[in-house]
C-alpha cells in the first residue's frame, strides 16, 4: 500500500523544507497505519515536509528493507526495522547513527525511552542507530467471556501445559471458536516469534554457546511438536498462512479463546471501534515450561539509511513520530488504547492513558522489563536475542526452517524430518561461526 501525504502549504514556511519529500517505508501494523493517517494534518503542515508512504506486510518489509538498504538502493528516507536488524546493520555502516541527533534535539528527551529499548537499537559503540516507534513483549491474551461460561480460571502466570488444557476445553469448532490462535505463517519473524520463546521455556536453543547447533535435539523438538500439535488440534483455521495480522482479526471478532503474541495488540483489541472483544479480554504472562518467564522482546523502529540525502529533515519525522506529544496527539484524536507504547516512561505517568490501559499497560511493562536477551533459556548463548538470534545468516535460517515447521502444521512433513533439515542448515551457519 502506497500512502502519500501531501505538502498542505500551511505551515513550515520558515523550516526551509517546503520542497523536502521524505520517502518512508513501514510495516503494516496498526499503530504503522495510524501514523500515515495523521501525518499530513500534523507533521506536513507544522514543515511542509511531504512523506511519501509504502506499507506492506511483516514479511514482505523484510524483503524490500533489506534489499534496499544492504544495496544502499537509497529508495527511502527512513525505514521501519527492529531489534533483530539495528545492531547488524550498524555494525555493517548501513545507517545513520541518531544519537548525536536525539542529543541535540532539546524537545526529544532521549533519557526517557525506555533502556531495553535504547539497547536492542544501539551498535557496539553505544549509540543509537534507530528510534523506537512502539516496544513490545508477548503475553497471552484470553476471551473473559469464554473463560467464564466454561468456569475456568486463567493463572497470572499459566503453564503452557495448563494453556493446552484450556485450549482443549474452550474450542468449540461447531461455534466457529478455536481454543487457540497462534501464528504459522512462514518467517523468521513471523511463526519463530512465538515458537522461538516456547523453545526457549522447553529448555531449547537455537545454538548453544560454542555454536553447537541444538535445532533437533530433544528440547527443541519436544517444544516444535508440541506447539505444532497445539495447532493442529485447537487452533484457528488456516494456520499455516495466519500471521501477526491474521490472528489479531480472528481473536478481535471473537473466534478464538486465546492467543499467544505481541503485546502491543491489546491497544488494538481495546478500541470498540476495530475489535468485537472490547472490555473482554484478559491478559496473563507468556506462558511457561521450565523457565521463570518467556516473554519477548521487540520493538520496530524507524531508522535513517545512510544513503538519504535528506537527513535533517528525515530526523525530524523521526522525531516528531516517536516523541512524546506524538503519544499525546494519537491518545487525544484516535484514542489513547492506540498509542504506540512500550517505548517512553512518561507514557505510563499520563493519566488518559493508565486509564484507558489499565488492563493491559502494566502487564506489558513488566513484561519488557523481564525479557533478558542475553540469558533467554536455560543455557548460554552465543548471541543476543530472545526470539532471534542476532547473527546476519538466522534471517534466511529461520525463514527457511519456518518454512518446513508451517509445512508440518498443514499436515505436509513431520516435525523430526523439518527440524533435521534444519540441523543441516544450522550446521553451515555454526561453521561461520566457531
Amino acid at each position: 500500500m502506497l500512502v502519500s501525504t501531501a505538502c498542505s502549504g500551511a505551515g513550515g514556511g520558515s523550516s526551509g523544507d517546503d520542497d523536502t519529500t521524505l520517502t518512508v517505508l513501514m510495516v503494516g501494523n496498526p499503530q504503522m497505519e495510524d501514523l500515515a493517517k495523521v501525518t499530513a494534518e500534523n507533521f506536513t503542515k507544522d514543515t511542509g515536509i511531504t512523506v511519501r508512504f509504502t506499507i506492506l506486510p511483516e514479511n514482505e518489509l523484510r524483503d524490500k528493507v533489506t534489499q534496499d538498504v544492504a544495496t544502499q538502493g537509497g529508495q527511502y528516507d527512513v525505514a521501519t526495522i527492529g531489534a533483530y536488524e539495528a545492531p547488524i546493520w550498524a555494525q555493517n555502516g548501513w545507517l545513520h547513527e541518531l544519537s548525536s541527533y536525539a542529543d541535540a534535539d532539546a524537545g526529544y528527551d532521549k533519557g526517557d525511552l525506555l533502556e531495553p529499548m535504547v539497547a536492542s537499537l544501539s551498535g557496539t559503540d553505544g549509540k543509537l542507530y534507530a528510534a523506537p516507534f512502539y516496544g513490545e513483549s508477548s503475553f497471552l491474551m484470553y476471551n473473559k467471556d469464554l473463560f467464564a461460561a466454561k468456569g475456568l480460571t486463567m493463572p497470572e502466570r499459566p503453564t503452557w501445559q495448563q494453556v493446552a488444557g484450556f485450549a482443549a476445553q474452550l474450542d468449540d469448532k461447531p461455534a466457529g471458536v478455536a481454543g487457540i490462535c497462534l501464528r504459522g505463517l512462514p518467517g523468521w519473524g513471523e511463526l519463530f516469534a512465538p515458537l522461538t520463546t516456547v523453545v526457549n521455556t522447553f529448555g531449547g536453543t537455537w545454538f548453544e554457546k560454542d555454536w553447537t547447533p541444538k535445532v533437533n535435539a530433544p528440547e527443541f523438538t519436544e517444544a516444535t511438536k508440541f506447539y505444532v500439535d497445539l495447532l493442529r488440534a485447537h487452533g484457528q483455521p488456516g494456520a499455516p498462512q495466519a500471521g501477526f495480522t491474521e490472528c489479531l482479526n480472528t481473536f478481535g471478532q471473537g473466534k478464538a479463546a486465546m492467543w499467544y503474541d505481541a503485546t502491543v495488540a491489546a491497544g488494538t483489541l481495546e478500541d470498540p471501534a476495530s475489535s468485537a472483544v472490547a472490555g473482554k479480554v484478559g491478559y496473563a504472562y507468556a506462558p511457561v515450561n521450565r523457565t521463570e518467564s518467556s516473554s519477548w522482546l521487540w520493538t520496530w523502529a524507524l531508522a535513517m539509511p545512510k544513503t538519504t540525502k535528506n537527513a535533517e529533515a528525515a530526523w525530524k519525522f523521526i522525531s516528531w513520530a516517536t516523541g512524546k506529544e506524538y503519544e499525546k496527539l494519537i491518545g487525544g484524536s484516535l484514542g489513547w488504547p492506540r498509542v504506540p507504547a512500550g517505548k517512553r516512561q512518561s507514557t505510563y505517568q499520563i493519566p488518559e492513558y493508565r486509564q484507558s490501559a489499565q488492563s493491559f499497560a502494566d502487564i506489558t511493562l513488566k513484561s519488557i522489563q523481564e525479557a533478558d536477551p542475553v540469558n533467554p533459556g536455560a543455557q548460554p548463548r552465543p548471541a543476543l536475542g530472545v526470539q532471534f538470534v542476532g547473527i546476519p545468516e538466522f534471517a534466511d535460517l529461520g525463514t527457511k526452517v519456518s518454512q518446513e515447521v508451517s509445512a508440518a502444521i498443514a499436515g505436509q512433513t513431520t516435525v523430526d524430518k523439518a527440524l533435521a533439515d534444519g540441523q543441516r542448515l544450522a550446521e553451515g551457519v555454526a561453521a561461520r561461526h566457531r
